[in-house]
């Protein structure tokens, strides 16, 4: 039987890996059809496009042919089709979820950007401070609430904190962000003790 789902998908991508890491935490992998694709900035890719115009990773293609994009609404849909419970549903819990998913994605964003200008052949120099700094800053913040972060019910927050600290050992190694941030380190090593981190690390190639 065919997977009824298939995912434009590359091993390098944090946001394909916050997806991969619900879909194992949910059983989910086994509906999965996994389609290897190149989302690079400066050349679109056309056979993304034909799904997703904005020629973006991870796209989700459904059975009845309907599209989802981005990761987090793939990442809510896929909680709602196992019935999981990534995405509290009400309360104090489900607003810290959806905060740290959110603060998540914004160093995300933060580090790859950062990542691409470090890249250029001039890079602006101020940019690269800023986004040092807001990296740094990041770090303090979770740092303090690295207990909150054992303590809390695993979800979404937990999910997408750690594919961004799982971004800074795989592009930003000489960054040394676990010196700054020990407790940090700490959590993010347990985290990747779950099967589901293990079978998403990030690989080149």
């Amino acid at each position: 039987m065919a997977a009824p789902l298939t995912l434009h998908w590359s091993p390098k991508s944090p946001y394909v890996r916050k997806v991969m890491v619900c879909a194992h935490e949910l059983g989910l992998v086994p509906q999965l059809k996994l389609v290897r694709s190149v989302a690079a900035m400066l050349r679109p890719n056309p056979e993304i496009m034909a799904v997703n115009p904005l020629s973006k990773i991870p796209t989700l293609v459904r059975e009845d042919g309907s599209v989802l994009f981005d990761s987090v609404v793939i990442c809510e849909y896929l909680n709602a089709r196992a019935g999981g419970t990534l995405f509290p549903a009400e309360g104090e819990p489900r607003w810290q979820a959806l905060r740290r998913h959110a603060f998540g994605d914004g160093l995300l964003d933060a580090l790859i950007l950062w990542r691409n200008e470090r890249e250029r052949q001039v890079p602006l120099q101020p940019l690269l401070e800023a986004f040092e700094l807001k990296t740094r800053a990041s770090l303090r913040m979770l740092d303090a609430e690295a207990a909150a972060l054992a303590a809390e019910p695993f979800s979404i927050g937990q999910v997408t904190v750690g594919c961004a600290l799982g971004y800074l050992d795989y592009r930003f190694d000489a960054f040394g962000w676990r010196a700054q941030a020990p407790r940090l380190a700490d959590w993010f090593d347990v985290l990747c003790r779950r099967p589901s981190f293990q079978a998403t690390r990030p690989v080149d190639g």
